[in-house]
């Protein structure tokens, strides 16, 4: 089984604690693997943490300039130029 099948398998999984853990420990030790890095950022991006998951997603198409990366780097921070403070605070 491949890396990208493993991590996409762990994606898959409910628990995003677990899959948080095994998906860094690998970043950890395979920090030039932009598909790796992708998938950190989606799963940071499943939990809210929209600033950590365009980290990753910056650094990965750092390594994979054309990656899947990249448009997940456009869609973050379009979503980041479309958010307006003022509406949540009529």
């Amino acid at each position: 089984m491949s890396v990208e099948t493993q991590i996409d398998t762990i994606l898959r999984d409910n628990n995003q604690e677990r899959a948080l853990v095994l998906i860094k420990e690998y970043v950890d030790s395979h920090p030039d693997d932009g598909y790796a890095l992708f998938c950190l950022g989606k799963l940071w991006w499943r939990m809210g943490e929209r600033a950590k998951a365009t980290s990753c997603y910056a650094r990965s198409v750092a390594i994979d300039p054309d990656g899947p990366a990249k448009a997940a780097l456009e869609m973050a921070r379009s979503i980041e130029d479309f958010f307006n403070p003022d509406l949540l605070n009529p």
